[in-house]
Parts: structure tokens; sequence; C-alpha cells
């Protein structure tokens, strides 16, 4: 069975956070689907690039993954209103399976009570909403939650994602072919 991962992406997504974790996964074998959460076939990110989604948060939220990708950006602020991606992401965490948020996305584990005593960090500009954020951590694993600070972090977070669900080796190979 193929490694499967569940990217969730809301109006205002960075798109350096979604592109570049989906692009390093993919090249490591693992089959990303693109999720959409109001169910539009193209989202459009905070940079006015649009992405393809590969189906609806609706159609797919219980198929069987083995990570919850969700990036940053101003569309954060839909996930958490929307409520749905806080309870995939309980759902998941409590299922053993890896959650993944950059940026301002660890906001989503917040509502979904998933950083209370663990490491973790954001961007900046949740910090206050956050309390406890490493902000000197460019990436932080704590068991099956991955979080990192923002776009300039997005190769760090995707290898990291790349080596928590195919291993050391096969990160490192993918690092090397890009140059990282």
């Amino acid at each position: 069975m193929s490694t499967r991962v569940l990217c969730l992406l809301a109006p205002g997504f960075e798109e350096i956070e979604a592109v570049t974790p989906i692009d390093l996964l993919r090249r490591a074998g693992a089959e990303v689907v693109v999720a959409s959460l109001n169910g539009e076939t193209l989202v459009t990110g905070r940079s006015k690039l649009a992405l393809q989604a590969d189906a609806a948060l609706v159609d797919v939220a219980d198929k069987d993954f083995d990570l919850l990708l969700l990036p940053g950006g101003p569309g954060v602020q839909a996930l958490r209103i929307d409520g749905r991606p806080a309870k995939l992401a309980r759902k998941f965490f409590d299922a053993e399976r890896f959650v993944g948020a950059i940026c301002a996305a660890p906001a989503v584990l917040k509502d979904a009570d998933l950083l209370g005593n663990r490491n973790f960090t954001a961007h900046f500009s949740i910090y206050e909403e956050v309390p406890g954020a490493q902000a000197q951590e460019r990436v932080v694993r704590d068991g099956k939650i991955l979080t990192a600070r923002g776009a300039g972090t997005a190769v760090d977070f995707g290898l990291a994602l790349v080596r928590a669900l195919f291993g050391d080796a096969k990160a490192e190979e993918i690092a090397r072919a890009i140059m990282a």
C-alpha cells in the first residue's frame, strides 16, 4: 500500500508552504491528495497563484491517509472558522498518524488541543495565540506532530515530512537531488 498524504487548501494559503512539501513528498513516492476546503477545483493562494485541487475535503475526509498537511498563510483563518480541519487533525493524531502544520497552521493544532505540553514552532504572527512556540527552531518534530515557522522553512519542513514517512535515507536522497 502506498504512503498517502492529505494536503488541505483554503483560499489564501501560502503557496511556498503548500507546493514545496507536496513536491518533496511526491519525489519520495507519496501519493499526495490536494483537497479544497470549500470544494472549489481551483484554490487561489495569498500571492494569487491558483492550485488545482484533486478533491473536495468533504469527499476525502474519511479516507485513509498517513499524514495531514496544513499549509499556512491567511487561509488558515478559513480553516479555523470551518472547524473540520481541527477535528481532522485530532482524528489523525488519535489514530497515531502524522500531522504537519507550517506558519500560522499550528493554530489549527491549538484548536484541536494538540499543542499542550508539546514542542512546536510557528510563525511569529501567532506567538501570542500559541505561547510556547520555539521561535529559534526552523522545524520541530514532537512524536507524530511536525511544525515549521514559515515559507522560508518550507524545504526543511518538506524534508522533515519525507524523513517521518520514509526514513533518513530517502530524505537525504531527496535533499541531494535538490541540492538542499
